[in-house]
């Protein structure tokens, strides 16, 4: 599709070993082992496969419990980037060409849609990371202690930690790359930018998790049932306003930094720095009040998630781990291979963030489950089946 190949675009997809020109149609399959390295096929099916997993226990849980809360945050997470990443792709067609330009461009997987601008593991990615965030802060009881607001932002906070782990290590791996002289996209936080870091590692889950938590969840949590033509509409509705949410939360950075890069990076930062203190304080006082108390125990077990957030940790680790020679032979923050390379730093503090979060899930007391679907102190909580 020549005619969508911008010279920006067009240059990027050269730099990462492809050709704009010749990125197929709508769906693209390609060999596995002929891609640019061997990561991508690894990180794509790590992501594709915890998606679909995903998908069958939310599934499971709505036949087995009645329960369509997970159903609802994945197809909800489909909407919000079907609404989002289009624009992106495409800003002439979709006539945000002067805001937005060209952001970045991802290299090519397995398997592509859009003329190679949308590989499926980043279709995978948004209900696969929504999940893993917000069955860990379900598992631990925030939404029935502390409410929507602070569920959700405890959301964003565990999804930010399994997100920059990803997200600080791309560019090295050539998995997408950023252009460097957009406005939207300054200031970079290394290889990363910082709009990136705090926006769509940690805003739009937060977003999302309100309104999946709004229009659903504390409604299956008082014990109301949906029919299917209700779970419909409110699954638009909730991937529109998380959309709504993703431009009203960065508002204080975008407005107000709009004259200066270093005004709108401080912004930025400072928003992700009261999220995150915010989420630690409500995460620490929720786990150490269940250690305390087994008798509150949230009656709720998701073993997918439990085992599947290991899982994607396991291989994040080995990446970085045969990421760092090249990493540490960096020069001005570039490798050898001419690739610029995330914080190492971060990304062992977002690893720390995640691995205590998915063992606060083990350690916390679980009852036995009962008809109703809550728990007894003393057994495994529901739903230990599916």
């Amino acid at each position: 599709m020549s005619d969508h190949c911008s010279p920006t675009f067009s240059d990027l997809a050269t730099r990462l070993g492809f050709s704009c020109e010749e990125a197929g149609g709508l769906v693209e399959v390609r060999n596995p082992f002929a891609l640019e390295n061997w990561t991508l096929p690894v990180l794509e099916f790590t992501i594709v496969l915890g998606a679909v997993l995903a998908l069958v226990y939310a599934i499971l849980r709505l036949r087995r419990h009645g329960d369509p809360t997970n159903l609802v945050l994945w197809f909800g997470a489909t909407a919000f980037l079907f609404v989002i990443e289009p624009p992106i792709y495409f800003p002439a067609t979709f006539g945000t060409e002067e805001y937005l330009g060209t952001m970045f461009a991802h290299n090519v997987f397995t398997v592509d849609f859009l003329w190679g601008r949308l590989p499926l593991y980043i279709v995978a990615i948004y209900p696969l990371m929504a999940t893993l965030a917000f069955e860990i802060v379900r598992m631990l009881g925030v939404f029935r202690r502390y409410g929507v607001l602070l569920g959700a932002v405890c959301v964003g906070f565990v999804h930010h930690a399994f997100y920059e782990i990803f997200d600080q290590l791309g560019p090295q791996l050539r998995w997408w790359e950023w252009m460097l002289d957009n406005k939207v996209n300054l200031p970079f936080f290394d290889s990363v930018p910082l709009p990136s870091v705090v926006v769509f590692a940690a805003l739009w889950p937060m977003s999302l998790a309100l309104c999946v938590q709004f229009f659903v969840g504390r409604h299956v949590d008082a014990g109301r049932r949906f029919s299917g033509l209700q779970l419909v509409w409110r699954t638009v509705v909730i991937g529109l306003a998380a959309s709504v949410g993703v431009f009203v939360l960065p508002l204080p950075a975008t407005v107000f930094g709009m004259g200066s890069d270093t005004v709108r990076g401080f912004l930025y930062a400072a928003e992700l720095a009261v999220l995150s203190v915010v989420a630690v304080v409500v995460l620490v006082r929720q786990w150490s009040q269940l250690r305390r108390h087994p008798s509150e125990d949230p009656g709720y077990t998701d073993r997918f998630v439990q085992v599947y957030a290991l899982v994607y940790l396991g291989v994040m680790a080995v990446l970085w781990a045969t990421a760092l020679p090249d990493f540490f032979g960096a020069v001005d923050g570039v490798t050898g291979n001419g690739d610029p390379i995330g914080n190492l730093w971060y990304t062992i503090a977002c690893f720390a963030v995640a691995i205590a979060c998915v063992a606060a899930t083990f350690t916390v007391p679980r009852g036995r489950p009962t008809d109703g679907g809550e728990s007894v102190p003393g057994e495994s909580a529901v739903p230990q089946s599916a």
